[in-house]
């Protein structure tokens, strides 16, 4: 029944993919003890009538696979299982020792058959848009009433831990062997910031990097051209803010629930203040904005007049993301801001 009780507190009770997963990660006893979860070694211990030295070493091994997260990272006595689906992917796969390729091929097809779709009906329907487009530094850096939680590098710099993991969802792809057309995935990507970086340290998934090596990182994503995201609230260091992701359309869980589910991504991802404007006479036709842009934001068409297609923003299905403008060698593309400072809430 152990396996069992995790994938209901999971949200997937009767997935046969899931506790395939489960299985993967944890055997019959360790599942046994994550499914009294949450409690102290000592109340676990009492429950399953086991000694605690042995409760312990089977919460510490499930901890070091990001199974359970203890309430204090170096005093660790007190663990909770996963809380969704979402922290035991993310936590399992953003990790440098993972290299495991039949347990990414569980969790690809597990999303594509269940996780996905399912994910991104429930954020469609809450209404609520938890994660918001952080534009490109480099494609703002001039511009004039730039918020400072809208410059990432100042956001960065304002964390008093940062350290960098694998991105888990490109993991999946990497490991599954589909692989990113945006970025090679021996770089990491995936930022974290405050208790995630003590959490990912301390774990040994990831590495603490400095102020000025995260702004160096946010640089080189920027030219493979990955979407800054963020916790959509003006807070940059709070309990909420424990990582910056940098997402790309081939391999995130945002753009791989909106597809699967059939949803728009505006409904589950917030737009920046910004919007892409191309001047359409330094415009060569190169299509490499349109090639770059995750939200089919941008299409070529054939002006009045001239011999040469030239590139156009769809004002609608553009996110103020960037990427177009770093990309452009001609310089034609430029953000401005379209919505207000309080458009991006407390």
């Amino acid at each position: 029944m152990s396996y069992e009780t995790l994938m209901n507190n999971l949200g997937f009770p009767e997935s046969e993919l899931l506790r395939k997963i489960l299985k993967h990660i944890m055997n019959e006893e360790e599942a046994r003890v994550a499914a009294e979860l949450p409690g102290s070694v000592g109340e676990i211990a009492k429950k399953l009538g086991m000694e605690e030295e042995k409760v312990r070493r089977i919460l510490e091994g499930l901890f070091f696979k990001g199974v359970v997260i203890p309430k204090d990272f170096r005093n660790r006595d007190y663990f909770r299982f996963a809380r969704d689906i979402i922290q035991l992917h993310d936590a399992t796969l953003a990790s440098q020792h993972m290299k495991d390729a039949e347990y990414a091929k569980l969790w690809k097809e597990f999303g594509e058959k269940e996780a996905h779709a399912k994910i991104g009906k429930i954020m469609a329907s809450a209404g609520i848009k938890i994660w918001r487009v952080v534009p490109a530094y480099n494609a703002i850096k001039d511009l004039p009433d730039v918020l400072p939680y809208e410059n990432i590098k100042e956001m960065l710099k304002a964390q008093k831990k940062i350290a960098v993991v694998p991105c888990s969802c490109r993991n999946v792809t990497a490991l599954a062997g589909d692989g990113c057309r945006y970025t090679d995935e021996k770089t990491w990507h995936c930022i974290q910031l405050g208790r995630g970086a003590e959490y990912v340290i301390e774990r040994g998934s990831g590495k603490e990097i400095t102020v000025e090596e995260a702004l160096k990182l946010i640089d080189e994503i920027e030219k493979d051209g990955l979407v800054h995201t963020w916790p959509n609230t003006a807070k940059i260091v709070d309990p909420r803010v424990t990582v910056n992701c940098n997402c790309c359309s081939d391999c995130c869980e945002f753009f791989l629930s909106a597809k699967f589910a059939g949803v728009p991504i505006e409904s589950l991802l917030e737009k920046s203040r910004y919007e892409a404007v191309i001047d359409e006479e330094k415009c060569k036709g190169c299509q490499t904005c349109l090639e770059r842009c995750h939200f089919d934001a941008i299409e070529m068409y054939k002006p009045k007049g001239s011999k040469k297609f030239k590139a156009r923003v769809i004002a609608e299905k553009c996110f103020g993301c960037g990427v177009c403008v770093v990309g452009c060698e001609e310089n034609a593309i430029r953000l401005k801001a379209v919505r207000p400072p309080d458009f991006i809430p407390p």
